[in-house]
């Protein structure tokens, strides 16, 4: 009984210290990974903690469920419209850039470490993909609003680069072992794993969305049911040998962009989930740390982790993305920095030793450094690297809070709360508001009281007000009411210029309006078509350029159609 109680309290202690450390992380900027990480250290028979733990096969078990539940939810809050400008980068830097980091890490390695070249290369691939806990962790917890063409890409690429990584790993190990021979087999197997992954993904969500519309169930029991069918979706693939990371996050794309309102109550859950995931994966695998042994490789590894840092991640968005797309200097530069490398490295370092191959806690070790200088260096300074690139664009106006009503199983209503903070709503009454179809104020509340929604309600400035209505109407209503308008627009100013102006207008009124020289062939086009000539692809909200003495930047976009443009004269301190 005594040794329950003492695993119970060990346990709590260990959670409570966790999840209070993410205030630690909040206020110095440290990743909270890494605190994790460190956590687990001291927690081991070499810190203070004293546990005594070296089970390598249950590290590789539960870093397989944490990383399938993190998944499963990244999935679920990856929204579908980015995959129109991040699809095809990201799947380009998940396969080839994962390939091209791999090898030139391992290349990196041989020289250092004196490996052979299968070796090396094996460790190469170990360290080779970007890691989705560290990038959701890190790009959606930090404040950072970048430029929907960034922030899809990366999002995208470190939740479907993992099957690569692994099958590089598995293709070498089975190499250097014996178990793998020819071409056409590897060839094979990686047809195999990315192949029945994304059908399993994209077949296994749809079946998912189904169950939940057609089950009434209690609500805190759906949550439960998306948790076990991602865990029957990961084994059943990885059974049939497809890659079950790539399918359970198919599977939470599928369902979290489906709009059913019971996503209410399984959003909180699996957000909830994903952080336990997190916290209990780098908990276990600072438990496995060694510090005598792990100095021994200080040295040589930290080489490696720089390497990876400034020479291969570099190379391999150059490879990936230049030939193919069209993104600025800038986004090429921040997309390299944002090179994290989080639990997938460690967790596919125990394959070599599972599979008994000798430099196994060489290459063990190796990864640990790896993970911890990446958290370390790029994590920590990820909002600097952002500002001074110049890839984020001002935050977009949101509700406070927003929640369905469960009245329709798909295409809810929503309830928005907003409070009133700008002088251009304050005394306005509320039937002098023009509101979107089907969208009404039910209710205000001003102090402690509730006031009555009719017409005749004068707004006053911190009120709290219920809003009624459809996502589809959610920019409208946050251009009403989302947060302190006339701030709003001056940073829109600072950041778009003095002037936004509507993507119809005619280049040469544009033109003669502000005294621009424009050249016949593009007169004739309005600012929305001017715009796309020179758009890297799809056109998102900061996408810029400079020409005819002036910087002309994307303000509004709707898919690929811009319908806001802002305007100044040419700096050369403004973005380029």
């Amino acid at each position: 009984m005594d040794n329950i109680e003492h695993l119970f309290l060990l346990t709590g202690i260990l959670l409570c210290v966790s999840v209070l450390a993410t205030l630690l992380s909040a206020r110095s900027g440290i990743p909270i990974l890494l605190i994790f990480l460190v956590i687990g250290m001291l927690a081991g028979e070499s810190g203070p903690g004293g546990i005594e733990f070296e089970s390598y096969s249950l590290a590789y078990s539960i870093g397989n469920l944490a990383l399938a539940i993190i998944l499963l939810d990244g999935g679920m809050r990856t929204r579908m419209t980015t995959f129109r400008v991040g699809l095809k980068p990201a799947i380009s830097m998940a396969t080839l850039g994962v390939l091209v980091t791999s090898g030139v890490t391992g290349l990196i390695a041989v020289y250092i470490l004196d490996l052979s070249w299968l070796h090396g290369l094996l460790l190469g691939s170990i360290v080779g993909s970007t890691d989705a806990a560290a990038v959701f962790s890190l790009l959606s917890g930090r404040g950072m609003h970048l430029n929907e063409r960034v922030g899809a890409s990366l999002e995208i690429e470190s939740g479907t680069n993992d099957p690569m990584a692994i099958f590089l790993t598995l293709t070498l190990i089975g190499l250097i072992t014996g178990e793998m021979n020819g071409m056409g087999e590897t060839l094979l197997f990686l047809l195999t794993q990315f192949g029945i992954g994304t059908i399993a993904g994209i077949l296994g969500g749809l079946l998912l969305v189904q169950m939940i519309k057609r089950f009434e169930l209690a609500p805190g029991l759906y949550p439960i049911l998306v948790t076990g069918f991602g865990l029957t979706l990961f084994a059943l693939t990885a059974l049939l040998e497809g890659s079950g990371f790539l399918a359970v996050y198919l599977a939470g794309l599928v369902l979290g962009n489906s709009r059913l309102r019971d996503m209410e109550s399984i959003l909180p859950v699996l957000d909830g989930l994903a952080w336990l995931s997190q916290i209990g994966l780098f908990l276990v695998l600072g438990l496995l740390i060694s510090p005598s042994e792990m100095w021994t490789m200080a040295l040589p590894a930290i080489l490696i982790s720089l390497a990876l840092i400034f020479i291969a991640r570099p190379l391999a968005v150059l490879v990936s993305l230049v030939p193919f797309f069209r993104f600025t200097k800038r986004e090429l530069g921040f997309i390299s920095w944002v090179g994290l490398r989080g639990a997938v490295p460690i967790v596919l370092a125990i394959f070599p030793l599972m599979a008994g191959i000798p430099e196994g806690m060489m290459f063990f070790n190796v990864a640990f450094f790896v993970v911890l200088i990446s958290l370390l260096v790029q994590g920590s300074t990820l909002p600097q690297i952002a500002r001074l690139l110049k890839v984020e664009v001002p935050p977009e106006l949101a509700p406070q809070r927003r929640a369905m009503l469960g009245i329709f199983q798909e295409d809810d209503f929503e309830m928005f709360l907003y409070t009133v903070s700008s002088e251009s709503i304050d005394g306005v009454v509320v039937r002098n508001l023009t509101f979107p179809p089907h969208c009404r104020v039910a209710a205000v509340f001003r102090g402690e009281y509730l006031l009555p929604a009719s017409g005749s309600t004068r707004l006053a400035m911190g009120d709290l007000l219920c809003v009624i209505g459809r996502s589809n109407h959610l920019k409208t209503l946050n251009n009403m009411f989302g947060g302190d308008l006339d701030a709003a627009r001056s940073k829109a100013r600072a950041f778009f210029g003095d002037f936004i102006l509507d993507a119809d207008a005619l280049m040469a009124d544009v033109a003669k309006m502000y005294g621009v020289d424009v050249d016949d062939s593009e007169a004739k086009l309005n600012l929305g078509e001017f715009m796309l000539t020179h758009s890297n692809g799809h056109p998102v909200v900061g996408d810029n350029f400079l020409r005819y003495g002036m910087a002309w930047t994307v303000a509004d976009v709707d898919g690929d159609q811009v319908l806001k443009v802002g305007l100044r004269e040419d700096e050369t301190d403004k973005p380029d």
